[in-house]
């Protein structure tokens, strides 16, 4: 894990990229905002998190980190090692963990709880939607530090994805107070959507999705298939981190629609 540090005294605030080891964006926007001069008004962690699954160009190597919190230091798995000492780390931090997707182009956050925190920071990035987790936190960052907020930064790989996430890297000193810059973005009606279900793939030699992530799908819709069989929903539901291949055993999730942020 490669950890670097910004501005005086215990950190306040983290920016965390590589959790899972084929998302490159999210080094990339370390490694950018590393570069870039700021004066640090509050003491800042920049990580680079799963080294060595990034080595091997694989989201993991024995255990998917995202699910491994809190870890234990004596695990069996380098996931579950490697979650505990980030758990260490992060304690008390206001953390931007950057991610990609193979399902949404743009970005979009997800948050443990739509609370103080999440209503503050959230409308100040350049994020299309905010998803709050629900009963689907477990195991995730959310459970060493909860004022986490992650972000889906793009198509996973692509050069769009890492200029996003250094973006709302630097959206996120912003409105954190870590630099002290006014955030170009302050979005007045954010929609915000909580997960409600996942939904399982059959076993299948192909898989395709017609259905688009935020966009309502009513009841009796076909919205996928898995082979020759399509799926119909059984009630309105809203998509999100819906595709064909992003899981192996999920198309994706259910969610509904909240509201809108602030």
């Amino acid at each position: 894990m490669r950890i670097e540090r910004r501005g005086e005294g215990d950190p306040e605030v983290a920016i965390v990229g590589g959790i899972h080891g084929d998302e490159p964006c999210g080094p990339a926007a370390v490694e950018r905002l590393l570069a870039e001069e700021y004066t640090y008004e509050r003491p800042t962690l920049f990580v680079v998190a799963n080294e060595a699954a990034i080595a091997e160009d694989v989201r993991y190597l024995e255990e998917d980190l995202n699910r491994a919190f809190p870890g234990d230091h004596d695990g069996e798995t380098h996931e579950s090692r490697l979650a505990a000492e980030l758990g260490d780390l992060l304690a008390g931090c206001e953390t931007l963990s950057l991610h990609s997707t193979q399902s949404y182009e743009r970005a979009f956050a997800i948050v443990k709880d739509v609370d103080d925190f999440a209503r503050g920071v959230c409308p100040r990035l350049s994020v299309d939607a905010v998803v709050d987790a629900g009963s689907f936190d477990r195991g995730r960052l959310f459970t060493v530090a909860p004022r986490t907020i992650e972000v889906e930064c793009g198509f996973q790989g692509s050069p769009e994805a890492a200029d996003n996430a250094t973006q709302i890297g630097r959206e996120f000193l912003a409105a954190t107070g870590a630099i002290d810059e006014e955030p170009e973005t302050v979005a007045t009606e954010l929609p915000v959507y909580e997960l409600d279900r996942s939904i399982a793939k059959s076993a299948a030699s192909e898989y395709e999705v017609f259905a688009s992530n935020f966009e309502r799908v009513e009841a009796g819709e076909s919205f996928a298939t898995a082979g020759d069989d399509p799926l119909e929903a059984a009630e309105p539901f809203y998509p999100v981190l819906m595709s064909a291949y992003g899981y192996d055993e999920l198309f994706g999730f259910a969610a509904n629609y909240c509201g809108t942020l602030p």
